[in-house]
């Protein structure tokens, strides 16, 4: 059976928890051709005005960066033996600004959420201008959470907002919106 809920606030503590305890995701792209590549990494996470967003601090890859620049929906999914599982539709996308650079290795170092993360100096020696240390900045729009004791399925999707409405009376003859 699969709930679902529309705020994100009430599978947060759950979502934490799982991916504290799991750590690593793989993270899935897809080719040109529609082909699927699985790759297994540790982002890090925070909740922005009620709303998940991950960093992934990475190596920009020319198969990561031709699939993204093709197709930016990317699912990363976490599993552990207990059958718990996280399964993140999202919308990653290269954050190349020194100020999200930095921002995604302090939440390495500090912990996102605490007890997730490590030292990213161990991997790029220059610190956040290290010209090989790249980020994505990771977009959910879909969140699953799996119990694996009973199966049961938690389901948050975010609420895009309402498209304005526009009455036809207040169109010109060509179908532009007049004020």
């Amino acid at each position: 059976m699969t709930d679902t809920v529309s705020a994100f606030s009430e599978i947060q503590d759950s979502f934490l928890a799982y991916i504290r305890d799991i750590k690593y995701a793989t993270m899935v792209t897809v080719d040109r051709r529609h082909r699927p590549r699985a790759r297994v990494l540790l982002p890090v996470w925070e909740i922005v005005d009620g709303e998940p967003v991950g960093w992934l601090a990475a190596y920009r890859t020319p198969v990561k960066s031709a699939h993204l620049a093709d197709n930016p929906h990317t699912t990363y999914a976490y599993w552990n033996p207990r059958q718990n599982a996280v399964f993140v539709d999202s919308v990653s996308t290269w954050a190349d600004d020194e100020e999200s650079k930095v921002h995604a290795w302090d939440l390495y170092k500090r912990g996102g959420p605490p007890g997730l993360g490590y030292d990213p100096v161990h991997y790029w020696r220059g610190g956040p201008g290290d010209p090989d240390y790249h980020v994505l900045r990771i977009d959910p729009w879909r969140i699953q959470l799996v119990r694996g004791s009973d199966l049961r399925s938690t389901l948050w999707r975010k609420q895009e907002p309402a498209p304005a409405v526009t009455s036809s009376a207040s169109k010109d003859s060509a179908g532009t919106a007049v004020r």
